[in-house]
């Protein structure tokens, strides 16, 4: 049942990246379906099978901040559970999933697969909407979706793309993923995100942190690819958006960032009046209101918003969920410690223009590095990279999981401070 529902939690990441393209009637987004449906065979493989991984230091994090924000709510005295809420709880049981069912470097990097495969539909579409749309629109994503969302999603999988499309074993898998880079880059240029092509440029980094440990065969293919993406880019992205592109430096150096900074601003006088518990999930709209002139919906920051929402106690826990997952890729060897850092620094970049801390996207990539970090075996990842002599101890303790408990042991233990 394990590999069962392995494929079905592979499905779901699959699907998060283009979710949009494909709305179901009576159901929503595509992912949502995929969700329910891995999450029903993953408990029911986790019953069947009677054990279950121990919890680390990002989950209980995790529940905490989970628990905070319905405590809030209750506080508060909402009127109604906010969607939001609940959508925490969806991600909570997302990366229980991908903890449960990724226990080996293979399989984490198999879900990475899925994203990035995902995110190449996305690519395809947007450009598909560039081409029958580019009379009548002047920025372009896939799904009809948000742009800067679409160019931060599309950003996130760049890295993830040259890893496993240069150390890859699988044919099919390097030759998607090489297939990507130039496909999403000139996605991305079709988006015209300003904060999506800061994302890309961190993003990036893994090419020239990874290019001397690659074979002269493999350095050539990375070369022809890089050339290919800048060509395309310079040939279709229309000059209209390049235009765009130019103005990023005059946006920062302005204070205006597309006009966020004025949000920000006005979540920071907001946060000083209530800055314990803030103002409960969904409240950033109420809370600047009396600050600004026109009306905001989000704070376009992830860390802004779950700050006036969530307070200050919130703020500190989903920042421990953060610095869990930092402190486990310092742990990882050399060579996927820099995939993992640059990983995990594009994430970072993506949530500063963006109110992302309840989306999908996050979640689950922070649950995969987590995994990647917490794998129980080497697996194929570290295979181009052979450990030296000195290295050895290192990766003994990197490479060291924790162990799968009888689920009466996890029952019996709950009240016990986690060891893993």
């Amino acid at each position: 049942m394990i590999p069962l529902a392995y494929a079905a939690l592979w499905c779901f990441v699959f699907s998060v990246p283009w979710e949009t393209v494909l709305v179901i009637s009576g159901i929503g987004v595509i992912s949502k379906l995929t969700g329910m449906l891995a999450l029903g065979v993953s408990l029911f493989a986790v019953v069947v099978s009677g054990r279950i991984r121990r919890p680390q230091g990002f989950h209980m994090a995790a529940l905490l901040f989970l628990i905070w924000t319905g405590t809030c709510v209750m506080i508060l005295h909402l009127p109604i559970i906010p969607k939001k809420f609940w959508t925490f709880v969806q991600l909570f049981l997302v990366i229980w999933m991908i903890w449960e069912l990724a226990p080996s470097r293979e399989r984490v990097l198999g879900l990475m697969t899925a994203y990035v495969l995902g995110a190449f539909v996305a690519s395809v579409d947007t450009i598909m909407v560039f081409r029958s749309k580019a009379a009548i629109m002047r920025r372009y994503a896939s799904g009809g979706g948000d742009a800067n969302d679409v160019a931060m999603i599309l950003a996130l999988a760049l890295p993830m793309a040259w890893y496993l499309g240069m150390m890859s074993p699988k044919p099919y898998v390097r030759l998607a993923c090489r297939a990507y880079l130039p496909v999403a880059l000139l996605a991305l240029g079709l988006t015209g995100s300003r904060g999506g092509m800061l994302a890309s440029i961190v993003g990036l980094l893994i090419v020239p942190l990874t290019m001397t440990r690659l074979s002269p065969g493999k350095l050539v293919t990375a070369i022809a690819i890089l050339c290919l993406s800048g060509g395309l880019a310079v040939v279709y992205v229309p000059q209209k958006l390049v235009a765009r592109f130019a103005t990023t430096s005059s946006e920062v150096e302005g204070g205006r960032i597309g006009g966020r900074f004025k949000l920000w601003v006005a979540g920071s006088r907001a946060f000083a009046v209530r800055p314990l518990m803030g103002y409960g999930v969904s409240g950033f709209k109420t809370a600047v209101g009396p600050y600004l002139v026109s009306e905001a919906q989000v704070a376009h920051n992830s860390f802004v918003s779950v700050l006036v929402e969530e307070g200050l106690v919130g703020f500190l826990l989903y920042l421990s969920m953060l610095i869990a997952v930092f402190r486990a890729i310092l742990r990882l060897p050399p060579l996927e410690r820099r995939f993992g850092l640059v990983v995990f620094a594009t994430l970072i970049v993506a949530m500063l223009p963006l109110t992302w801390e309840d989306r999908k996207v996050v979640w689950v990539i922070l649950a995969a590095l987590l995994g990647l970090a917490e794998a129980q075996d080497g697996g194929w990842g570290r295979a181009p990279w052979q450990p030296q002599p000195h290295e050895a101890t290192h990766l003994a303790g990197a490479t060291r999981a924790a162990p799968r408990e009888p689920l009466t042991a996890v029952v019996r233990n709950a009240g016990r401070r986690p060891t893993g």
